[in-house]
């Protein structure tokens, strides 16, 4: 059986980033923060350097890679969105909404890896369908359940179904498909990303159910997650727009598990939900309000998890 988490995680050191505009279209958790760029982006880099020290002393081992300034890459801190790392070695690499985030995919980045003794086999390039203005964004817009090959998606202007079905039939993962909306001045719209309304660990779920409004669709991935033998931890929609279903787990020193948040999503958490995280794993969180709030994005989302083999 395939390994659920990994305790190798590559993440992008901005050098950039600010609040983007072509992504505040349908991500409405990004927010202005009335700053100079300059200023948001060295905040964010403090952030970023913290976040990583954090990490580190908990044994996690982080490839740190350096954006280009003359790229122009705002969202380059979120690298989960245009790659994913297979334990077969095979790498894919995804079609992105917005054009200026196209940018970020940099095949450097994979020789990185290699050089420090990872294989791989092959890339898988989806890129192609934006010129049809089709997109699918990574582990931000399908959330994979490795162990039983399954992979979660809420469809969105970021999401395809067809592109899903098609990334599903050749990385034979069993494909649940659903839709999850928030509220957005007064109307129900669909959540940009999947990994902002659920997190999938090895013995359990944090998901916004109240956030899938058919009923049929929500009995479906309560049965499959149920079926695995996932405990479910239920969020709310206030919870995930302070970012409690942006959370990854990943091990640390001698195998430690521990689920990484955001300080914004462990403060929003209840008791209750803390003690159930705990009694599998620790909490390990960070703070990237920066970040958090002119990205719309949080900590997972800055995580790129490699489990390729070794070469």
């Amino acid at each position: 059986m395939a390994e659920q988490i990994t305790d190798t995680i590559m993440m992008v050191r901005p050098v950039g980033f600010r609040m983007n505009e072509e992504t505040a279209v349908n991500n409405f958790f990004q927010e202005d923060l009335h700053l100079k760029n300059e200023e948001i982006n060295i905040q964010a880099q403090k952030e970023f350097d913290a976040f990583v020290e954090k990490l580190k002393d908990a044994g996690v081992n982080v490839v740190v890679v350096n954006d280009k300034t003359e790229l122009d890459t705002p969202d380059s801190i979120f690298p989960n969105n245009w790659v994913s790392f297979h334990e077969d070695g095979t790498v894919v690499v995804y079609p992105m909404f917005a054009v200026n985030r196209r940018r970020e995919r940099r095949m450097e980045f994979f020789e990185e890896l290699e050089k420090i003794g990872f294989k791989i086999n092959e890339v898988l390039d989806y890129t192609s369908a934006e010129e049809q203005d089709v997109f699918l964004e990574g582990t931000g817009s399908m959330i994979l359940d490795r162990a039983n090959q399954k992979a979660y998606c809420s469809l969105s202007p970021r999401a395809d179904e067809e592109l899903f079905i098609e990334f599903c039939e050749d990385m034979e993962f069993t494909p649940v498909i659903f839709t999850a909306n928030q509220h957005v001045d007064g109307k129900r719209k669909p959540i940009y990303h999947t990994n902002v309304m659920m997190c999938l660990a090895e013995e359990f779920a944090v998901i916004c159910l109240d956030s899938i409004d058919d009923s049929g669709e929500r009995k479906n991935v309560l049965k499959h997650l149920k079926g695995d033998g996932k405990e479910i931890i239920k969020i709310s929609e206030k919870q995930i727009h302070n970012f409690a279903g942006n959370m990854l787990q990943v091990k640390g020193k001698a195998g430690k598990k521990y689920l990484v948040m955001s300080k914004t999503a462990e403060d929003s958490l209840t008791s209750e939900q803390k003690k159930k995280i705990t009694s599998y794993c620790e909490i390990l969180s960070a703070d990237v309000n920066t970040i958090e709030t002119c990205g719309g994005g949080s900590t997972r989302c800055m995580m790129a998890e490699v489990f390729l083999p070794p070469s």
